[in-house]
């Protein structure tokens, strides 16, 4: 069964609208590394519409202006792309698709398809949440900037029940960017402070 990460960049307040307006000044060569490890090592991407366009209306030309990014951006278009709309899209970015089917249902449909590395998904944030929600995400890759924006769509909706995570792995680099991978979990069993104090320190006297 292949795995489905989930990476998206995301502020110390959660929110993951725009980041083009606000991560760029925290990239460096350490978030470029991660970045590549999850989404330029892709061979399949999963994308939101709002995400698709974006990418698509960016990455094709960077790839034909042979700059910096070209590798990158080509190997993007090497990959596939599926796209999650509920309306027909002109796909002009090869190798792109419409997803055939309900979301959770189709999603299921291709964990079960043959390939050994992960199914990416970059941004697509309504995507990500139904997906978690669902048990079909594998990992979320979360890139925590050192920004509190104060306003913006946040990653995680007020009233929705809880989602029990589990850190994989974390990291701090350099410019105060918090690389952090989490994969769900079992719900914890029920505490409160009686259950907690057993763990505070205890004085000497």
């Amino acid at each position: 069964m292949r795995k489905i990460t989930a990476e998206l960049f995301i502020s110390l307040d959660g929110v993951v609208e725009a980041p083009h307006e606000w991560h760029f000044p925290y990239f460096d060569d350490r978030m470029g590394a991660a970045v590549d490890a999850v989404v330029g090592s892709a061979d399949t991407l999963l994308l939101g519409r709002r995400t698709y366009d974006g990418f698509a209306g960016a990455w094709p030309g960077r790839e034909a202006d042979g700059g910096e990014d070209a590798d990158f951006a080509k190997r993007l278009g090497d990959a596939r792309k599926i796209v999650v709309s509920r309306q027909p899209l002109d796909l002009t970015w090869r190798n792109s698709e419409l997803l055939d089917g309900e979301l959770v249902e189709a999603v299921a449909a291709l964990k079960e398809e043959p390939g050994e590395r992960p199914i990416v998904i970059s941004g697509s944030v309504s995507v990500v949440r139904q997906l978690l929600a669902a048990g079909l995400l594998d990992r979320l890759h979360l890139l925590v900037h050192p920004v509190v924006l104060g306003k913006g769509m946040r990653l995680f909706e007020e009233g929705e029940p809880p989602i029990p995570l589990e850190l994989l792995s974390s990291e701090a680099f350099g410019t105060g960017v918090l690389n952090l991978f989490y994969a769900p979990a079992e719900r914890p069993g029920r505490a409160g402070y009686e259950e907690a104090k057993a763990h505070l320190p205890r004085g000497e006297g």
